[in-house]
């Protein structure tokens, strides 16, 4: 018996799922000096209590293709201001620490959550639904 792995055999992987309900925030196109330009938004999920809600906030590089197509559908909205409310599906959770360049705490080291937004489970603009489009046929959903 040996353990090495097969050219058929497919890699596993260990996922750090999120999912949860939040406001849209901060679209943009990413274009690194090094690499491939991605879509980034910024999602604040809401937690805690329903009187005394809470907010963590969650970089994220979208990487789900029906996702990144409702994101520039959304982009408008979020620069208006309006309030884009999303059920979210994240992956890859990763924390990274940065130093505040301005105000307060200038100098300081802050932590920032970056993650894969992988799709939408729900979508609401000013508290109306938005139109999100189907599964495709099979394809299975989360």
């Amino acid at each position: 018996m040996t353990n090495r792995r097969t050219t058929a055999e497919k890699p596993k992987y260990f996922d750090l799922d999120i999912k949860g309900i939040g406001y849209l925030n901060r679209v943009r196109e990413v274009t690194p000096e090094n690499g491939i330009p991605f879509l980034s938004v910024t999602i604040a999920a809401l937690r805690g209590a329903a009187d005394n809600v809470q907010h963590t906030h969650f970089d994220c590089i979208v990487s789900g293709e029906e996702a990144k197509d409702l994101v520039r559908q959304l982009k408008r909205a979020v620069d208006a201001d309006m309030k884009v409310l999303v059920g979210f599906h994240l992956s890859d959770l990763q924390a990274e620490t940065f130093t505040f360049k301005q105000g307060d705490q200038a100098g300081t080291t802050g932590i920032g959550l970056k993650s894969r937004l992988l799709r939408f489970l729900w979508i609401k603009v000013e508290g109306q639904p938005f139109p999100a489009p189907e599964p495709a046929a099979g394809k299975a959903t989360a």
